[in-house]
């Protein structure tokens, strides 16, 4: 059998529901059932293994178009059921007519040796053929990433990953802001500094909108290195540009070098500037007023019609009232008065890019929950621009909260002493970090403990699950020591391994593709974490049961790639998340 992108449940679903098919049409030939097509039915994993490894309410389904009780409908499928040589073992009928399928040792063994045979076992082809672009962190250069930077780098590359796994082509990207308004602000605070190295503080003031932070204060002293005082008595608009050509690349490459560390590779790094340049900007503008979508004002600005377009997708955007309370927006700026575009200009641009002329059929951007109003507002104007809204989809991301001693860590960004990307992974492993962080859904807040975070005991997550992993590598050590060798995985026979918790942990590995697919499908590498720990459990729970030295014959060998296969998908799984592997601890 080929084990290549198998998928054991799945294979049960379509196995059930083609043995249904098949029952259902040998009933309608020999009468049991009258002529008729066969109504749509649901074959699936019922919650309680009680119920069957598979359940079908093919018989209520089919109660209107064979006019009989779900009941007798149940009774005459099963009757015709032919199990023989299938994935299944048996079928039941309950309740007012479901019918239940127990699986065979045949499946079993299948799910046993393809984790043993296949080195990327979970890996299936569920998005085959489908292009997406996953964008994440894409922090403002004007300063070091911080914690809700560490927490969507961590994200955006689970969810890269996973999309990977289940057969997606997936390109991750990176999007620099370098053009607009905070480039402007990231001049005007380097400039400022630089001033202040030479006329004092008090002649140059740094207004309280400027970034405060000491990194700007070392890119102006590096730029004062070089340049001694010449641009001191130059035009400020100059300054501005020189300096801000010396610092913002140096910014960008320590971004780079930040993420990189952090083991996160991009495949694109895109740059704003040059949407601008290129005419893109104002491509997407023209097509937008030529369209109808925009319309010039008075004072020469063009403004977008940004509710109309984003109301099947929610409220847009809102500004302050006179009287301080709230409304929604009807119309925003997309270019203004002096001719200069917004931001929102170049995020339509930069979307098209991605959608329509690159091609990507999914566009997923991984953005902090505070820009939820912008969400709404992006999807419409794919909607206007001729794209359909839909093909963006937006990963909103809850806070951190960091912890120590129970407590939150406290940070200031308005001081410029926020916990940086760096600061963290100079406190906790790596390892630690990317594990934590996807952990809980994008949707709730984490709390990051530190003090779990550098623990190296079963108190932290990571650590357990990598010790399940070093604890197979020992025990299959400590068989080839003893002269215990592994036959292959086409003698292995699942039906001598009849133990509770031999078979709670087969049935969990079976699960593993199809929680990459789920976990591709909703963004949601957490899902995935959350699998690996019940694994290391079942593991733990199974090799305490089950003896493996002691074992004799077919029991024995089933045993050992019961653990070889316990193995790959610890392996798989955290290499698929950066995390490291190791064999002893």
């Amino acid at each position: 059998m080929e084990y290549k992108n198998y998928n054991p449940r799945q294979a049960a679903l379509d196995a059930a529901r083609n043995l249904l098919v098949q029952a259902a049409g040998a009933a309608v030939a020999d009468g049991s059932l009258p002529e008729a097509a066969l109504p749509e039915f649901i074959v699936e994993i019922p919650a309680d293994v009680k119920n069957g490894d598979v359940a079908s309410n093919i018989a209520m389904a089919g109660a209107r178009t064979f006019r009989k009780a779900p009941r007798q409908i149940a009774e005459a499928i099963t009757a015709k059921l032919n199990l023989e040589g299938s994935l299944f073992a048996r079928a039941e009928i309950a309740g007012p007519g479901f019918i239940n399928l127990f699986l065979g040792q045949a499946w079993f063994t299948d799910v046993v040796r393809a984790a043993v045979a296949d080195a990327e076992y979970g890996r299936t082809d569920a998005g085959k053929g489908k292009k997406y672009n996953v964008e994440f962190v894409s922090a403002n250069p004007t300063g070091p990433m911080h914690m809700g930077n560490a927490r969507g780098g961590a994200l955006g590359d689970g969810v890269a990953a996973c999309l990977d796994w289940a057969g997606y082509d997936v390109t991750r990207e990176f999007y620099i802001n370098d053009a607009g308004n905070q480039i402007e602000k990231f001049g005007k605070s380097l400039a400022i500094r630089y001033l202040q190295l030479y006329k004092g503080e008090e002649a140059c003031p740094l207004p309280a909108e400027c970034y405060q932070g000491a990194d700007i204060v070392q890119r102006a002293k590096e730029f004062a290195e070089i340049h001694g005082d010449a641009y001191v008595e130059k035009d400020f608009e100059e300054l501005k540009k020189a300096i801000v050509a010396d610092a913002l690349p140096k910014n960008i490459a320590g971004l780079q070098r930040d993420l990189g560390k952090y083991r996160i590779q991009y495949d694109v790094w895109f740059h704003e500037s040059d949407l601008h340049k290129s005419g893109a900007v104002k491509a997407v503008v023209d097509k937008l007023l030529e369209i109808g979508a925009c319309y010039k004002a008075e004072d020469g600005a063009i403004m977008y019609r940004s509710a109309q377009y984003a109301a099947k997708y929610g409220v847009a955007n809102k500004k302050k009232t006179d009287d301080g309370s709230e409304e929604e927006a009807k119309d925003e700026v997309l270019v203004r008065a002096n001719g200069i575009p917004t931001y929102f200009a170049a995020d339509i641009a930069y979307h098209y890019n991605k959608l329509a002329v690159r091609g990507f059929d999914k566009s997923i951007d991984v953005w902090g929950a505070d820009h939820h109003g912008h969400v709404a507002r992006m999807k419409g104007a794919m909607d206007a621009i001729g794209l359909d809204g839909d093909r963006l989809d937006i990963v909103l991301m809850q806070m951190v909260n960091l912890m120590r001693d129970g407590k939150p860590v406290r940070m200031s960004k308005r001081t410029g002493k926020a916990i940086t990307l760096t600061d963290l992974l100079d406190e906790v492993p790596i390892d630690s970090a990317r594990f934590f962080f996807n952990q809980r859904e994008s949707s709730s807040t984490l709390d990051f403990d530190l003090d779990l975070a550098v623990r190296n005991d079963s108190e932290n997550p990571v650590y357990y699950v990598q010790y399940a992993h070093a604890r197979i590598c020992s025990i299959l050590k400590k068989l080839e020591s003893e002269g215990v060798k592994f036959g292959g995985v086409e003698g292995v026979d699942a039906s001598v391994l009849t133990d509770a918790s031999e078979q709670a942990l087969i049935r969990l590995l079976a699960a593993f593709p199809a929680e990459i697919v789920a976990a591709a499908e909703k963004y949601d590498p957490a899902r995935i974490t959350r699998f690996c720990i019940d694994v290391a459990t079942a593991f733990h729970r199974f090799y305490n049961s089950c003896r493996i030295l002691d074992a004799e014959g077919a029991v024995q060998q089933g045993r050992i790639a019961l653990c070889l296969a316990v193995r790959s998908v610890i392996y798989n799984i955290l290499t698929m998340f950066k995390v490291s592997v190791p064999e002893t601890m």
